[in-house]
């Protein structure tokens, strides 16, 4: 079993930043590919960034490109996804994810074992 527990999430103002962790607890999931994704009320959910399994492969949907940045935060079991230059579209709960098989990064949600309860982004003036 891994435990994922998001946190960072906000209101913030658009063209503001936002620093979302994902901590991993339990089997040691150090070394699996990890993704985040997004869900917006009414629409289903979406790939925003991922992680491959050793951690120097990243991946962004392109609503993301430019804007955010995934990574592992050293050997701890701790991923980050900073986010810049919000915009109300991107309000959403955020889910982190671990697969337990795959090199990564991976960009489909059925590809991921266990999830985080997620964390809620808004962003509004």
């Amino acid at each position: 079993q891994v435990q994922l527990v998001e946190s960072g999430g906000g209101l913030v103002q658009p063209g503001g930043s936002l620093r979302l962790s994902c901590e991993a607890s339990g089997r040691t999931a150090r070394n699996y590919p990890m993704g985040w994704f997004r869900q917006a009320p009414g629409k289903e959910r979406e790939f925003v960034a991922a992680l491959s399994w050793n951690a120097r492969t990243p991946y962004y949907a392109d609503v993301a490109k430019g804007r955010f940045t995934i990574s592992r935060e050293g050997e701890d079991l701790t991923w980050l996804l900073q986010m810049r230059n919000l915009k109300p579209e991107d309000t959403a709960v955020y889910y982190c994810a671990v697969a337990l098989t795959g090199w990564g990064p991976l960009s489909l949600p059925d590809e991921y074992n266990y999830w985080g309860q997620g964390t809620q982004v808004t962003v509004s003036s």
